[in-house]
């Protein structure tokens, strides 16, 4: 997990063909972070294949800025996922919705 990371994934959703659709995600903005955002699927690619670090997890409740941080995001060839090597789209321990 990167000790600065610039967003905060919280929940994803699946099309049909098990590719990520978008993500729903908070987003730093200088010191702070964003109101939760939707994130495309190929908007999320362009952002990891510009260098930005994105976790998976959950705004603790009632802090604001602080997160409960799991697994770092990578780019696996054209694969969004926690685990390296798995082929296809797989964000680890992230709820649909």
């Amino acid at each position: 997990m990167p000790a600065r990371f610039d967003g905060v994934i919280e929940a994803v959703r699946y099309a049909p063909d098990g590719k990520i659709e978008f993500v729903r995600a908070y987003e730093r903005r200088g010191a702070a972070f964003s109101d939760h955002v939707l994130i495309q699927r190929d908007a999320l690619i362009e952002r990891l294949k510009q260098g930005k670090k994105f976790v998976t997890g959950r705004r603790k409740a009632n802090l604001g800025g602080m997160f409960e941080v799991g697994a770092s995001v990578l780019l696996s060839g054209d694969s969004v996922t926690t685990r390296p090597g798995v082929q296809g789209d797989f964000l680890e321990d992230v709820p649909v919705f």
